[in-house]
């Protein structure tokens, strides 16, 4: 990476993103962190990431928005919570990697190459639709989107699996479908009602 990608500026901060994430429900103590690095340390995964934990959340506590959302880092987090039980002031890292998955996906603004935001976006669509999620269709839906050649590769598992009765492209439902859609329908809401007021 060239050294002037590395050098982050003042002037690209977005104060209110910073706010937000220590606004959020697990975010309340990000602001204590004393970027000792215990977190990437016992992360389990942290070699593979564009920016390790510690700098995740310097990034974040500081604003940097666009580098903190559309890194690879919040995707490859397994929730192991390593981080979290390691940490010495008791900031709840791996909650945070979820505000911030869940914040990259309603902004678009996650890795296209990552099947891990569509498999996030498409389970919740089948709960909202079906009231349970059904695996063959979540996967096949999963791989059509990120990763044709892969799909392709799996078909003769997939009819293997299909011939034994192991897998079913009929979807699950509940009844009382209509009702759970009322509930996330206002759980939805009052998330959106509950952002414009601290945003006013």
């Amino acid at each position: 990476m060239p050294l002037e990608q590395k050098v982050k500026y003042e002037g690209d901060c977005d104060p209110e993103f910073a706010k937000w994430v220590v606004g959020e429900i697990g975010g309340e103590n990000l602001r204590h962190c004393i970027q000792c690095g215990i977190c990437s340390a016992a992360c389990p995964l942290s070699l593979y990431m564009d920016y390790t934990p510690r700098r995740i959340i310097n990034l974040a506590r500081e604003g940097f928005r666009k580098e903190v959302l559309s890194s690879f880092t919040i995707w490859l987090c397994s929730s192991c919570y390593a981080c979290r039980v390691e940490c010495p002031k008791e900031i709840h890292i791996t909650d945070i990697m979820y505000l911030l998955k869940r914040r990259a996906i309603e902004e678009g603004v996650y890795p296209r190459s990552f099947p891990i935001p569509v498999l996030a976006r498409e389970f919740g669509r089948m709960i909202f639709m079906f009231g349970r999620v059904n695996e063959t269709l979540l996967v096949t839906d999963l791989f059509l989107r990120t990763n044709w050649f892969k799909f392709l590769g799996m078909i003769g598992l997939g009819l293997n699996l299909m011939r034994t009765g192991r897998m079913s492209f009929l979807p699950d439902t509940i009844k009382r479908r209509g009702e759970l859609r009322k509930v996330l329908e206002a759980l939805d809401a009052e998330e959106k009602k509950e952002k414009k007021e601290a945003l006013s």
